[in-house]
């Protein structure tokens, strides 16, 4: 197996998730200025500042498997570099908060394209034994993405005086720009080419490629593979009731990934930790460490998702969220101060790191057929951003120092998130099948209901 190959190609899809997890919180230090700068509503600066690349993501994520699907994985990688490039500068460049949502808008279109595509281009050059690792290299582009930002916008706090925040946001261009360079040297996925295209000759120097040594039988096994896929039904709807356990599956894990409250932490860091007594500089500083442990625990995460499993570091996520959980409400309740706080959190995004954060994006890339698997990813991340969406929609109604509904104190949705979390357990010991080491062909025949 040619593994240096299957890692540079892996990372450079991977690459997509470093612009996603940037592009994510970067706007968490426009956050503060551009309020002050456009004087919005609390509602319409949650809708349109904060989450309108949510809901850019919501459409990217919803309608990217079907040209994922029709024109190959890697012109459909191609093009959302492209997206994030212009969106990084039009968002830069926004004189009104109506030009800024647009091209906010446009980049989050970019992200859910990015959750669909890559991971299922990453599965499907991956073999089984290494798959978990190569796949969750997209969750450790979409952290280190997230700790860049973090210190992006820590340093050039000051830089541009009122324009700060379009630096930060603008500065998101030049990787995007190298990222697209990049895509043009990975080559196309060889199950797509097969599956979609019929096209074994290119398949086969692509699977030689990558180190298979007996590409006969490994073509072999896939065409096996899609004719099962049609006798078991798979030319019907995709909603049909055979793939009613892979639907649920990807359904569930997507909802309480996001009702874990990560991104409602990631997005308002800064501001959560202000609320707990830190100055505007410290809470800031703070959110880097909040990056830091995000990347580190995510290291962890990759060392044992092929190791120990994917049902196993969810067990393990579980039992992290909830206590870090219960400890970020008591903070709150009883005012035990910033220290406390940010410990908690820092637990809480250790518990996220290992858990749902490594698992989630291979998990939904694995149980789906291969002549579906892009329509699959593209519904588990439609409802990973249907609700992390929501989630930041309504965040600043319980932030919000004068209208806010908890009045400067929102224990209560902490506790909120540490009660979804009791329930991601008992769904994950009584529902969640472990999908470590096994052929995404034979994950196909034991998941889909005959």
């Amino acid at each position: 197996m040619n593994k240096n190959k299957l890692l540079s190609w892996s990372i450079v899809a991977a690459l997509a998730g470093f612009i996603f997890g940037f592009d994510t919180v970067v706007i968490s230090g426009a956050n503060q200025p551009i309020k002050e700068l456009w004087h919005t509503s609390p509602l319409f600066h949650g809708f349109f500042i904060m989450s309108m690349a949510l809901w850019g993501t919501v459409v990217g994520a919803i309608f990217g498997g079907i040209p994922t699907e029709k024109y190959g994985r890697k012109k459909v990688l191609l093009w959302i570099g492209i997206f994030f490039a212009v969106s990084a500068i039009g968002s830069a460049l926004a004189p009104d908060p109506y030009s800024f949502s647009f091209f906010r808008f446009m980049g989050g279109v970019g992200i859910g394209v990015s959750s669909v595509v890559a991971p299922t281009y990453i599965s499907e050059i991956s073999t089984s034994k290494i798959r978990g690792r190569l796949t969750a290299m997209y969750q450790f582009n979409i952290v280190f993405g997230i700790l860049i930002a973090f210190l992006s916008n820590y340093f050039l706090q000051g830089v541009g005086g009122d324009n700060d925040w379009r630096w930060m946001l603008g500065v998101l261009a030049v990787p995007s720009v190298i990222y697209t360079v990049m895509v043009l040297g990975i080559p196309e996925s060889p199950r797509w080419l097969i599956t979609k295209k019929n096209d074994q000759v290119a398949a086969k120097k692509i699977l030689a490629d990558m180190g298979v040594e007996d590409t006969d039988a490994e073509i072999a096994s896939i065409i096996a593979s899609n004719k099962h896929s049609e006798t078991a039904g798979v030319k019907s709807s995709f909603f049909d009731k055979k793939y009613r356990r892979v639907i649920y599956l990807a359904f569930m894990v997507a909802f309480f990934n996001q009702v874990s409250g990560i991104n409602f932490i990631l997005y308002y860091a800064p501001e959560i930790l202000e609320k707990a007594g830190l100055a505007a500089k410290e809470s800031l500083l703070n959110s880097i460490a909040i990056g830091g442990t995000n990347l580190i625990f995510t290291f962890v995460g990759l060392y044992l998702i092929d190791r120990i499993g994917r049902r196993t570091l969810l067990i393990i996520g579980s039992f992290g969220y909830i206590l870090s959980l219960a400890l970020v409400t008591w903070s709150f309740y009883s005012g035990a101060g910033p220290t406390f706080l940010l410990l908690s959190l820092l637990l809480f995004i250790a518990a996220h790191a290992i858990g749902q954060g490594a698992v989630i994006w291979v998990f939904i890339s694995e149980i789906f057929p291969n002549k579906i698997r892009a329509m699959g990813q593209s519904f588990g991340a439609s409802v990973h951003w249907v609700f992390a969406a929501l989630i930041t929609l309504i965040t600043p109604i319980f932030l919000d120092s004068k209208d806010g509904i908890f009045k400067d104190n929102p224990w209560p949705i902490f506790a909120f998130f540490a009660g979804m979390m009791v329930l991601q357990l008992i769904w994950v010991l009584t529902k969640v099948p472990e999908t470590k080491g096994v052929s995404l062909e034979e994950l196909e025949k034991k998941l889909i209901v005959e």
